[in-house]
């Protein structure tokens, strides 16, 4: 399953990619630069400072080593077993509802937080688990993959928007004129819909990845099936009253409702599936 949703993510870049060159061809060359060098500079300042407006966000605050102790080993032995470097910082967010994130631009610099609720809620083991998936995020470079996909996305969305703009404004008599601004218009309202299911499914293959790699590196996939039950009935219970949505993909669970969505935009799998596949593994 791992090799699979290795592919998975590679297929879904691919086919948003088409769509962006699809779509940007009706702008030619200098339209379609713009457009780029627009949304990727917006997204460029969000990989880069990721953990910090995350961190400002969720009102992280940094644990030091001499306040848990026990947590600090913790994180620091998960990541010794992944093979990568420990964090840069391991925060604590102040809420009740149970959940954790990583975030960062690289293995060699990122961030785990975990909120009071998961503190309290989990044991030991299933907390590694749960450790042991958002360091898989840093050693899967997950932000990077999740960044890029958000730039073709966003750039499609720009083009979209232009396209819309032009097919209301820009009316004709003519009646194949009159046909083509149709045409791209239904096209400007459908494939920024396109690139947000695309993007969100490259969300959730990515969290697929980070449970199968979490649960090998510790070599304990019962801990982390576990422990997503656990969190997934908290979080229905004590959803997060702060904070920004657009983020929720961050964390393990949405920590947010999500009654009524249905799961091609979901940014997470279905928690069911996830406990099914981490009980079907074999080490």
């Amino acid at each position: 399953m791992t090799i699979w949703n290795q592919i998975k993510t590679v297929l879904l870049l691919g086919i948003l990619t088409a769509i962006l060159l699809f779509i940007g061809s009706f702008f030619g060359r200098v339209g379609l630069t713009i457009a780029l060098i627009f949304v990727l500079g917006m997204n460029l300042i969000t990989y880069f400072f990721s953990d910090k407006i995350a961190l400002m966000i969720y009102r992280a605050n940094e644990i030091k080593k001499d306040d848990k102790k026990w947590l600090h080993d913790l994180v620091n032995e998960v990541a010794k077993k992944a093979g990568i470097p420990k964090p840069k910082g391991i925060y604590l967010i102040p809420t009740q509802t149970p959940n954790a994130f990583c975030t960062g631009r690289s293995k060699n610099h990122y961030v785990v937080a975990y909120t009071q609720g998961i503190l309290d809620l989990l044991n030991k083991e299933e907390l590694k688990g749960v450790t042991a998936h958002e360091v898989s995020h840093a050693k899967n470079r997950d932000i990077l993959v999740t960044t890029i996909a958000a730039t073709i996305a966003g750039v499609i969305s720009y083009l979209a928007s232009m396209a819309r703009w032009g097919a209301i404004f820009g009316g004709s008599n003519d009646r194949n004129s009159s046909a083509n601004i149709v045409g791209l218009l239904i096209l400007s309202i459908l494939a920024p819909l396109a690139a947000v299911v695309i993007q969100l499914a490259i969300s959730r293959s990515r969290e697929y990845l980070a449970d199968s790699t979490g649960a090998k590196t510790i070599q304990n996939s019962e801990a982390l099936a576990s422990a997503l039950v656990k969190l997934h009935s908290g979080v229905k219970n004590h959803p997060m009253t702060f904070g920004n949505p657009t983020y929720s993909s961050l964390f393990i669970v949405n920590p947010f409702s999500a009654r009524g969505l249905i799961n091609l935009f979901m940014t997470h799998p279905p928690m069911e599936e996830r406990v099914k596949r981490l009980k079907a593994m074999k080490f």
